[in-house]
């Protein structure tokens, strides 16, 4: 029975994305009322079907007691065996439920926003249909990830979630940057995606098998370890934003914020740190892997936490933040606890979740993204203010609130790696983590504190829009969200939600004992983050008419700009190969097409030389036959002679 539930979670949203794809876009002059057949079809298949994948993994959280696997051999070809089977758990229980219920939300949530609002001047929905689809597809492909119980498996799910980001970040195309954004995401994990299949390739050919129950008994030599560890981070980097992968997304805020919200939340940028989690014993094997890993992360945790905090659209402060906390959640993997990891990755997808679509009504009231233009928020909407005020104190740290008690788990299993060697990785990568996690906690104190000042105190700075809370379809999925974004930390004290979160095949070491600690170690990330949110509040008081990213003075444009990383991406990688492909062309055009096109020409000129001969008047026809008939006898004198 657990078996069929399992396969069952990802069918569901892919049938039902599939179906969508057969209804008809809406009609372009639709009306706001969104009435049409094949709108009201779209709706129900996408909330149908989200809904079921719902219940489905509630069902499965409450029957895995312990892990479970089915599977069915599919392809045995030379030595190499591929099979179709679920690989069922705690931990992917836990994780279905997060990806399911945030798709529930947004395919909710989308019904109200993709509709005709009064900042627009045309109908936004008419492609509601296949955006409801993409929507079920992106779900189903993020599931096949959570339950597959095969290395291909999960990669055809991989790449799928990579298909349907691509489509929906460019669902408006009324946007200049949005067809350009989706294939930067496309093409950006695209590269990471090559190493993650030959990773995955490398691990097959040396085990035999795809299985993940085979790979992880395999006794792989060192060197193939660590060469498909580090191809597989590649993967994990473009999939999950981390240094230097992390250009994409932030750009990816030009699609709908739903889809920023399913993005950032629960599927895509979360399926990198699963794979690891999900493979880790290949990973502590090999430690120079987790050694990259760690430096990645910090990196990843510091540059997104510094970007944030000079950005003025509200969507790219949040994509950003999300940058950084991925990189907790790799720096909580570099250290040994992949159950710290997943933790954080579950209180994240609650509070991020939230953050965006609170961000999606402030958007849809007040007609634009820039926290410039924004100001006085909290009176007018008051719902919304405080939805947001439980996200962004969640993602800065506050107690009691979820992001607390799992950013601070990560900050202790770093220490004890730190102080007490207890990791993987050498200690050196324990310090670095920990100290990296320590900073960022006082930088997003600091931005989540700005945000909130600049977004919704102070005055109006557009007095002629007249804000005022969502209605009922985009007010509940922000006020649901607000409950696990507040309280789902507190689970971590609640023996089995965290004995879900254990691996069987990862030891427990030193902090990695329990999901939550309650100690003096809380102290001194309380006073970071009492550090960073009065730094930011005083700036706020001197003028409140002021961006507080003033103070950062002539390092503004620099974090703004996150290093100019991009541009070096762009200087190092983009010139380069445009460079190439120029060359190519022309190659192609000048000498490939020039030899075919010129014996071509050739041939055609020859054929219209004979064809010219053919067609003569009979007096040059007679000519050259004699001439012919002559110059034949002469050979043939000559020849006798000789």
């Amino acid at each position: 029975m657990t078996g069929l539930i399992g396969a069952l979670l990802p069918a569901v949203p892919l049938v039902a994305g599939l179906l969508g794809l057969l209804l008809p876009p809406a009609p372009r002059d639709n009306s706001a009322t969104g009435g049409d057949r094949a709108r009201s079809a779209s709706v129900a298949l996408g909330v149908a079907g989200a809904a079921v994948a719902l219940a489905l993994a509630v069902a499965l959280l409450l029957t895995v007691d312990v892990p479970t696997e089915t599977s069915t051999t599919w392809v045995d070809v030379g030595g190499l065996m591929v099979t179709l089977g679920v690989r069922l758990d705690g931990a992917a229980a836990l994780v279905a439920v997060a990806v399911t219920a945030v798709a529930l939300a947004v395919q909710v949530y989308s019904i109200g926003y993709l509709r005709r609002g009064p900042h627009d001047d045309i109908d936004v929905d008419h492609r509601y249909p296949p955006y409801a689809a993409q929507i079920s597809l992106f779900t189903g492909a993020m599931l096949l990830v959570v339950v597959a119980g095969d290395l291909i498996m999960l990669l055809v799910g991989w790449e799928v979630m990579g298909l349907c980001s691509y489509l929906l970040i460019a669902h408006d195309r009324r946007l200049p940057g949005a067809p350009a954004a989706a294939m930067k995401a496309f093409l950006v994990t695209r590269v990471g995606d090559v190493g993650f299949l030959l990773g995955i390739a490398l691990l097959g050919v040396s085990t035999g098998s795809f299985r993940i129950a085979d790979v992880l008994a395999h006794d792989h030599s060192g060197v193939t370890l660590t060469a498909a560890g580090l191809l597989l981070l590649a993967g994990v980097a473009g999939k999950s934003a981390q240094f230097p992968l992390h250009t994409w997304l932030p750009d990816a805020m030009a699609g709908p914020t739903p889809i920023s919200a399913l993005i950032h939340a629960a599927t895509m940028v979360a399926a990198g740190v699963y794979a690891v989690a999900r493979l880790y014993p290949l990973f502590t094997a090999a430690p120079v892997t987790l050694t990259v890993l760690g430096v990645v992360g910090a990196i990843t945790l510091l540059l997104g936490a510094l970007a944030a905090t000079a950005q003025d659209d509200i969507k790219r402060v949040l994509a950003w933040s999300t940058v950084s906390q991925l990189g907790y959640m790799t720096g909580a993997l570099a250290v040994g606890s992949p159950s710290a990891a997943l933790f954080h990755l579950l209180t994240h997808a609650a509070f991020k979740a939230l953050l965006f679509l609170a961000a999606g009504v402030v958007i849809h009231a007040v007609g634009t993204t820039l926290m410039s233009e924004m100001g006085g928020l909290r009176r007018s909407m008051p719902v919304t203010f405080w939805c947001t005020v439980v996200g962004l104190g969640a993602l800065a740290g506050v107690p009691p609130l979820a992001g607390f008690w799992s950013k601070d788990g990560v900050l202790t299993v770093a220490e004890s790696a730190a102080l007490e060697g207890t990791g993987p990785a050498p200690s050196w990568v324990g310090w670095l983590v920990w100290m990296a996690g320590l900073l960022g906690v006082a930088i997003t104190a600091w931005y989540a504190g700005r945000l909130l000042l600049r977004a919704f105190f102070g005055t109006p700075r557009l007095p002629l829009v007249r804000p005022h809370d969502p209605p009922a379809v985009l007010r509940w999925p922000v006020l649901l969200l607000a409950v696990p974004a507040a309280l789902l930390g507190l689970a971590g004290f609640v023996g089995p939600f965290a004995d879900r979160l254990r691996f069987p095949t990862v030891p427990v070491a030193g902090s990695e004992d329990g999901l939550v600690h309650v100690g003096p170690g809380m102290l001194l990330p309380l006073a970071l983050l009492l550090v960073g949110a009065g730094l930011v509040t005083l700036g706020w008081r001197r003028d409140p008419t002021a961006d507080p990213a003033v103070g950062l003075g002539p390092l503004r444009p620099v974090f703004a700009r996150a290093f100019r990383l991009d541009d070096v991406q762009h200087t190092l990688v983009v010139l380069p190969v445009r460079a190439l492909a120029r060359v190519a062309r022309t190659g192609d055009e000048v000498v490939v097409d020039g030899v075919v096109e010129g014996s071509g020409r050739a041939a055609s000129g020859l054929g219209a030389g004979l064809a010219t001969l053919h067609r003569a008047a009979l007096p040059r026809a007679a000519a050259g036959v004699l001439a012919g008939a002559l110059l034949i006898g002469l050979a043939a004198v000559i020849g006798v002679n000789l």
